[in-house]
């Protein structure tokens, strides 16, 4: 048995303990994949993420993200957490950014204030959703049709559907079927109302994913950013604002979405709660 630094940490939270919890493990280069696995389970967060050595030229670190059932190419609030873990341990980029080696390719994280911001990569998937799709998706929700605005695949990694509805009560008075989510990863964006709602932010955002385990997300980084290249690009989203998200779960939630000449760039805050090692 070996122990190994491990840290857990709150990711994109407005306060303490209102953010998405990340699981870390650093200098996991002894681990396999059944150990990896095994311990992601067992922490039965959404993602738990394992630190090592970079493979390939020009990546300062690399990363494995598992949700307690599989591994993921890619997700936003396991990349900011794990950046800030390595950084927090005295990692010293190659050059100005961090750059993060994942099942995705590279990652660029930059500092962003306070926090840390990665460059949205880019869609795997794009484009309108068949009416087929729409259907099955929108019956799993509790929905008509004809509440949707606007639809459309924002797969960067975790297979994400999106939909937009008109207003933010609306998004957050929704009870979809959990049961009958089958494998669909779905989305939901809507704009918030600054008499009703305030200015904190300008969008709400649930995240809904099935295969495995069922449940809502509290923030999800992958999902804010391929709705902001779909947003942004079709000119629903202004080319800065803040996403909320976990409103329904008690969080709080602040994505930071930018675009600039570099890309477009999900930021926010990220804290350790907890460190120690742990004996694997």
């Amino acid at each position: 048995m070996t122990t190994y630094p491990f840290h857990q940490v709150d990711v994109f939270a407005a306060a303490p303990l209102k953010g998405n919890p990340l699981a870390v493990v650093a200098g996991a280069d002894g681990l396999d994949d059944a150990q990896m696995a095994a311990f992601a389970n067992w922490m039965n967060l959404s993602e738990t993420t394992f630190l090592l050595k970079p493979t390939v030229p020009g990546a300062d670190y690399r990363v494995r993200i598992f949700t307690p059932e599989e591994e993921l190419p890619f997700a936003g609030h396991p990349t900011l957490g794990s950046c800030h873990v390595w950084l927090a341990m005295g990692g010293v980029p190659q050059g100005r950014d961090v750059v993060q080696e994942c099942g995705a390719g590279l990652v660029t994280v930059r500092r962003d204030g306070d926090g840390l911001a990665f460059a949205a990569p880019p869609l795997r998937r794009a484009g309108s959703v068949d009416a087929s799709d729409l259907e099955v998706v929108t019956r799993i929700l509790g929905l008509s049709t004809d509440r949707v605005v606007a639809a459309n695949w924002v797969d960067n990694g975790p297979g994400w559907l999106a939909l937009m509805l008109r207003d933010r009560a609306e998004l957050l008075a929704l009870r979809p079927d959990t049961q009958a989510l089958g494998d669909w990863r779905i989305g939901l964006v809507a704009p918030w109302d600054t008499v009703r709602d305030g200015d904190a932010a300008q969008f709400e955002v649930r995240a809904f994913t099935g295969g495995g385990a069922v449940f809502e997300d509290p923030v999800t980084g992958s999902l804010n950013a391929g709705l902001a290249k779909w947003l942004i690009g079709a000119g629903l989203a202004p080319h800065a604002y803040i996403a909320s998200q976990g409103t329904v779960l008690g969080r709080m939630g602040r994505v930071r979405v930018t675009q600039d000449g570099d890309g477009i760039w999900i930021g926010g805050e990220a804290v350790t709660r907890i460190s120690g090692q742990v004996a694997l």
